[in-house]
């Protein structure tokens, strides 16, 4: 099983500074790293799930605060921007998913079970996919994209 990213230092700081440098050196496309992030995310929690008989609670939380660590990235950015070019009611969206998201871990931490990570997975899978999508018209329709897939998630969730 492969494990995410542990840096015992200062974890919030390790996930933005890669998430940084990655943003970077990998992809000229924020919304595509943003997406392949997610799906790197949901793999780590769906590789929990398959092989939850030899899961740890160590394994566990390594692999939450992983997902943890970038949605708190999403968070703090629709907090954090509310002037940016994302409207009130996307960030909104991104806001309540986020929070979800938090919620769910603590439940799972609390009471650990593999059909409570679906929830996650499949967000994380969503989300991605709107990020990922390539739209041939400009940042508008970009924003669209996002937009319906956070909003479809968070009707759902």
């Amino acid at each position: 099983m492969m494990l995410p990213p542990n840096d015992t230092k200062n974890p919030h700081a390790a996930a933005a500074g890669a998430y940084g440098t990655s943003a970077q050196k990998l992809t000229p496309d924020q919304r595509e790293l943003e997406g392949h992030v997610l799906l790197k995310s949901a793999k780590f929690l769906q590789d929990l799930q398959n092989d939850w008989d030899n899961v740890t609670n160590d394994i566990l939380e390594q692999t939450l605060k992983y997902n943890r660590q970038i949605w708190m990235l999403f968070y703090d950015a629709a907090i954090e921007n509310p002037e940016g070019n994302r409207p009130n009611d996307l960030r909104s969206n991104i806001i309540n998913l986020a929070n979800f998201i938090f919620k769910s871990e603590v439940s799972i931490m609390a009471d650990p079970q593999k059909e409570k990570l679906t929830p996650i997975i499949n967000i994380n899978r969503e989300i991605a996919a709107g990020l990922m999508t390539k739209q041939e018209n400009g940042s508008n329709q970009d924003a669209s994209a996002e937009e319906n897939a956070v909003s479809s998630v968070s009707d759902s969730a």
